[in-house]
């Protein structure tokens, strides 16, 4: 097992996910060891590997194995770095010639060959009728051979707003306290990565098998009956809501996802739980997580560089800091610091749509995403964030770009409230931002959005504007965009 500097370098990451993953390297290196198993690790402290491919050389001319064997990696930059050093044999040991034997990856529930069956010479992939499949693969919500219920969907039933009142009697996640080896994780990534974003004082994401079941136990319990419901909705304060808070867990193996599946499937036949609620949570699991990865392995490399739009705007600095008198982002982004951490509508309808419209690079946004959040590896991070939140590959997998002005982000949060902005306003120093470059983006595209039946309304009300005001806005988009930093 090898801990490489790089793995925290190669993007600028947050410091808690470098300790999730390390404490979470440390805390298996035990158990293996425990368990008698022979183990060489190589650590930060210690070896000091710069990249994963120093190591595993190192590595091999110490032990002159016969063969390497390794599991699929979720980043394809892995693989290569690892191909490539042991054709050359180049390292800082001179290691033997010698080659990966690469072995498919048996914690997902769907392999690459499987989905690129699947998905055959299509141009357009729809999670819908992926997630149908499984769901009849593996009898999940099924009886007679019918989805539970009489429809695979309840979606359009998972999108209310918390109202006025703001959420009520939230669940509050478990506290796992951490161990001298979580610790010791702690006072090594401040000390090596003392300029990488982000807080550890309040780390508390499991970092062993143990703690991963506590988690989906307690998810399950607690916070699973009204899990739908509210997922989409957003409030000040509100870090964690309803949310499963597994992801993290499934990424690192040590929740397996047909357990998952189980595990919230058995709690609805025997609690009588809402099905809306149980299978929204499972489509993201047994659909969505398997549609992604799919994608990814389908799509790579072309997913890494695609720009549709053709988009050359910078980051703004402070998608680093958080400190923008938009409040949206400002909260979702401080979130994001503290806990390594925000749901999926903060990332895609509030951090991810002001990147598509504020025409930012793709593969600068995408760098950040798979910065900060300690979830994030690179076959689920590059399809969501390239994919689906900035369209970059022109709609693979998604109908539409996922656009809105900030009347959206009004009706799902409480955030315009207090904010620099007014969310109804298009143009002049009050206009919002996400209302602005939503309307200049639709202005630009119009043709694509009154061509799309999904869209064709929000091009109806664009020409209801007058040509004054169009070029009112267009103007003031024009503003904002030379002034990203500004904001």
């Amino acid at each position: 097992m090898i801990e490489a500097s790089e793995e925290s370098t190669h993007v600028w990451s947050h410091k808690a996910r470098t300790v999730l993953f390390l404490s979470a390297m440390r805390h298996f290196a035990q158990t293996l060891t425990q368990r008698g198993w022979r183990l060489c690790y190589r650590s930060l402290d210690a070896e000091k590997d710069a990249t994963l491919a120093d190591g595993l050389l190192a590595a091999i001319a110490g032990h002159r194995p016969q063969g390497v064997i390794g599991v699929e990696p979720g980043d394809l930059r892995v693989r290569h770095s690892l191909d490539e050093a042991l054709k050359t044999g180049t390292g800082p040991t001179g290691a033997p010639h010698t080659a990966i034997e690469w072995r498919e990856d048996r914690h997902f529930l769907c392999s690459p060959a499987r989905f690129r069956h699947w998905a055959g010479q299509s141009t357009s992939l729809r999670m819908e009728f992926f997630y149908r499949s499984m769901r009849q693969h593996y009898q999940v919500l099924m009886k007679d051979g019918k989805p539970e219920g009489g429809q695979w969907n309840y979606d359009a039933e998972n999108r209310k707003g918390f109202g006025r009142a703001g959420p009520q009697n939230v669940p509050q996640p478990l506290v796992f306290a951490q161990d001298d080896i979580t610790r010791d994780v702690i006072a090594l990534v401040e000390q090596q990565f003392a300029d990488h974003p982000g807080d550890l004082h309040r780390f508390n994401w499991p970092v062993t098998r143990t703690q991963a079941l506590e988690a989906l136990a307690d998810f399950v319990a607690h916070r699973l009956p009204h899990f739908g419901v509210h997922q989409d909705a957003m409030w000040t304060g509100l870090e964690f809501g309803w949310h499963a808070l597994l992801s993290s867990s499934l990424n690192l193996k040590l929740l397996n996802p047909l357990e998952v599946v189980h595990a919230a499937e058995q709690a609805w036949r025997e609690r009588g739980l809402e099905l809306a609620s149980v299978e929204g949570f499972i489509r993201q699991v047994l659909g969505w997580r398997e549609f992604i990865r799919g994608v990814y392995f389908l799509d790579m490399p072309a997913l890494k560089t695609d720009n549709h739009f053709d988009h050359q705007q910078r980051l703004p600095a402070w998608y680093w800091t958080g400190e923008t008198r938009m409040n949206c982002m400002r909260q979702c982004i401080s979130q994001t610091l503290v806990n390594g951490y925000s749901h999926h509508i903060q990332r895609l309808m509030v951090t991810g749509m002001f990147g598509i419209t504020a025409q930012i690079r793709p593969q600068e946004l995408c760098d950040w995403y798979l910065a900060v959040y300690v979830d994030a590896v690179e076959w689920v991070e590059l399809p969501n964030t390239a994919g689906m939140a900035l369209f970059a590959n022109g709609g693979r997998f998604t109908s539409k770009p996922y656009v809105a002005s900030g009347a959206y982000i009004k009706r799902m949060s409480n955030y315009c409230s207090d904010c620099s902005y007014a969310p109804e306003t298009r143009t002049g120093p009050k206009a919002c931002p996400m209302t602005t470059l939503y309307w200049n983006f639709l202005d630009q595209h119009e043709q694509i959005f009154a061509s799309n039946p999904r869209t064709a309304l929000m091009v109806k009300n664009l020409q209801r504007m007058s040509t004054e005001e169009r070029l009112a806005v267009k103007a003031r988009a024009a503003q904002m965009l030379a002034n990203l930093d500004e904001l």
